[in-house]
């Protein structure tokens, strides 16, 4: 058995069901390795989408994404895909292969230094020099995936390790780290809290049924950070709502008056917490690198919650008595996107929705109720342009159900050779494109920001429904509300493509809702 057999091997013992890339030089021991396993291979048609893919796979299933190219110009196909993942915390697994470790560091064909590319967008990055190195790398890799899971991890190849015979299989080792020496201090902030608030984040999520039971015993409102809506149902009176840049009313409020913040599985970012009173700010989270103010708790959020005492207050009636209703204008104009993204969502009420940067997904976001967590996909801390095409692949695939792509005419461009996938997968996605024909948010900030008139905004199409057909996918085109209404009343799977021609619009701004 070589080493790539090995590594195979500890992905099937590890549960890994699916992993989504393509193959090259460097990788193949990898690839042979793989035919002969139980694992499935998905085939996409850019790397880009293999590691979008596997971020999905990882929000939507209870198994880790893995993604998987060759040295150079596949792996650096990945960077952009991985970066958006780690800015989210998403635990997945990025393989990547690289020249024989003689010419590893050399200037020779397809040898770059992977492992410093990849450095500042994982959260740990192997780079083994034998296989030994390589089975520990990988069984580290996916204990701490499981068990400690701060974002993706990177693993670098090379072609001799892969095929080398000479390795020693070690048994694992590893603790999860924590340190609680704050959580005393913390308890006696919360003891003496009048207004205590929880705010969710996505490392909260396995624990959203004890947080909840807390809630409705002590009467702690809860709030939630844009990865974790869902997490507590946005119908349930004790959620308030998402906090940050495109906050609620009543978790507006709710930040404000209170005078014990407790975040929960959150990274705190700039955009969930302009700003941070620090006296009055607990945050729990595993990794420490993301912890902020006076009460920073390493640690799981099951063994915080477990550890700490709360009473019972009373102040949630008052923030009840706010109109939580976010107004959105022109939901029912003709051909206005935020029309037609109303209609879509309605239609397909409790589905996965996959979103892609651009004014679509504001739209969305403010329309869309969360009763599940994990059913809005969308990498907010990045926001690139072709996610939402191989994320809701990767979705798919996990779940085996039905999952809604909404993008718009310049994004689902990035990574339009996907469809080559969805169709080859026979994937039951159902692709709407938002077609103004136009970089929509950006010609807004040219113009309202920068003082200019639009440039370099106009987009000359394909015919979607064409390319759609090109790909063997069945496609329709909607120019009016009355032919996407009859369109939604009808039992739709896919993969199809549906291209809706809407107008330009521009969103509104945070202080505009």
């Amino acid at each position: 058995m070589n080493v790539a057999e090995r590594l195979v091997e500890i992905l099937e013992e590890n549960g890994i069901t699916h992993i989504f890339g393509i193959p090259g030089d460097q990788i193949m021991p990898m690839y042979k390795a793989l035919s002969e396993s139980s694992i499935n291979h998905i085939l996409t048609k850019h790397e880009q989408a293999a590691a979008h893919a596997a971020d999905a796979f990882t929000r939507t299933s209870d198994t880790v994404g893995v993604c998987m190219a060759t040295a150079a110009g596949g792996a650096l196909n990945m960077v952009m895909a991985t970066a958006a993942a780690y800015k989210d915390n998403i635990p997945m697994l990025i393989l990547t292969g690289d020249n024989d470790l003689n010419l590893r560091d050399e200037n020779v064909f397809q040898s770059l230094p992977l492992r410093d590319v990849f450095s500042n967008i994982t959260q740990e990055n192997y780079s083994p020099l034998n296989g030994s190195e390589a089975v520990y790398a990988l069984k580290a890799a996916l204990y701490g995936l499981k068990n400690n899971p701060k974002g993706p991890i990177h693993i670098n190849l090379s072609r001799d390790v892969l095929m080398s015979e000479d390795f020693i299989d070690i048994d694992l080792c590893y603790l999860c780290e924590s340190d609680l020496s704050s959580i005393d201090d913390a308890q006696e902030l919360i003891s003496k809290s009048k207004k205590p608030l929880f705010v969710l984040g996505a490392g909260a999520i396995s624990q959203a049924e004890n947080i909840k039971m807390l809630a409705e015993s002590y009467g702690i409102p809860i709030t939630t950070t844009f990865n974790a809506r869902g997490i507590i149902s946005e119908d349930d009176p004790i959620n308030l709502g998402m906090v940050g840049f495109r906050a609620t009313p009543r978790a507006r409020k709710a930040i404000e008056l209170s005078d014990c913040v407790i975040a929960l599985g959150s990274i705190a970012s700039e955009r969930t917490f302009p700003d941070i009173d620090e006296d009055k700010f607990i945050q729990v989270n595993i990794n420490r690198d993301v912890l902020k103010g006076k009460y920073r708790i390493q640690g799981s959020v099951e063994d915080v919650i477990m550890s700490l005492e709360f009473r019972k207050v009373d102040w949630i009636d008052g923030l009840l008595a706010i109109d939580n209703s976010i107004s959105v204008e022109g939901i029912d104009d003709e051909m206005k996107p935020q029309s037609a993204i109303k209609r879509i969502i309605e239609s397909f009420e409790g589905d996965i929705i996959a979103a892609d940067a651009g004014s679509h997904t504001t739209w969305a976001m403010l329309l869309y109720r969360a009763k599940k967590p994990n059913h809005f996909l969308f990498p907010g801390a990045t926001a690139p342009m072709g996610y939402g095409l191989p994320a809701a692949i990767g979705a798919s695939i996990a779940t085996g159900r039905r999952v809604i792509n909404i993008s718009g005419d310049g994004d689902i461009q990035m990574n339009i050779q996907e469809l080559a996938t969805l169709k080859e997968n026979d994937l039951d996605v159902i692709v709407f494109i938002l077609n103004n024909s136009e970089y929509g948010i950006i010609r807004q900030w040219q113009e309202d920001f920068y003082d200019m008139e639009h440039y370099q905004t106009d987009l000359a199409n394909p015919d979607f429904v064409k390319l759609a057909a090109a790909y063997g996918i069945d496609a329709v085109q909607v120019n009016t509300l009355e032919d996407l209404e009859y369109l939604l009343k009808k039992d739709l799977k896919g993969p199809l493509v549906v291209e809706i021609n809407v107008d330009k619009e521009n969103i509104p701004l945070p202080n505009q809702q």
